[in-house]
């Protein structure tokens, strides 16, 4: 899998005019499944990204995870993650195909659900306008196959 996940004051997704997921502070987590993903690969990420601390403390340090922030995640399916950029005309062929993909997207965010916090996303496949304020400005990229 991989993901970037920005910190963020506030996130939101829309589909054909429609807010279909925002949150205040938190992660804005842009995931894409790889052919060889696991849900073991799904509930390790999950845990990694919701105990990240890259929240500010009182000191001004990064020191403080999602649940010290208050924060929550709005979670958007990224196939484009995996892009083959070998050529002028990204190719997709290496993102997992919609059936193993879905129910990985989908356990992701029940695990950071069953952490405690609110997830909001977007719609797998869909056309999405994705809004955010980066915070920071801080995003960091996950890698699975490369941790």
């Amino acid at each position: 899998m991989r993901a970037v996940v920005t910190r963020v004051k506030h996130a939101s997704v829309t589909i054909e005019g429609t807010v279909r997921g925002q949150i205040d502070t938190g992660y804005l987590v842009l995931l894409g499944v790889g052919p060889n993903d696991t849900m073991e690969t799904a509930a390790k990420l999950a845990e990694k990204i919701c105990n990240l601390r890259i929240f500010e403390d009182e000191n001004g340090k990064m020191n403080l995870n999602l649940e010290q922030a208050g924060g929550a995640l709005l979670v958007v399916s990224q196939f484009t993650l995996y892009a083959d950029t070998s050529s002028r005309r990204p190719g997709f062929s290496r993102a997992a195909k919609p059936d193993l993909a879905i129910p990985l997207y989908e356990e992701f965010m029940a695990r950071c659900r069953a952490r405690g916090f609110t997830v909001e996303h977007g719609e797998f496949g869909a056309e999405m306008e994705v809004d955010s304020l980066n915070q920071g400005p801080v995003t960091i990229l996950f890698d699975t196959e490369h941790p």
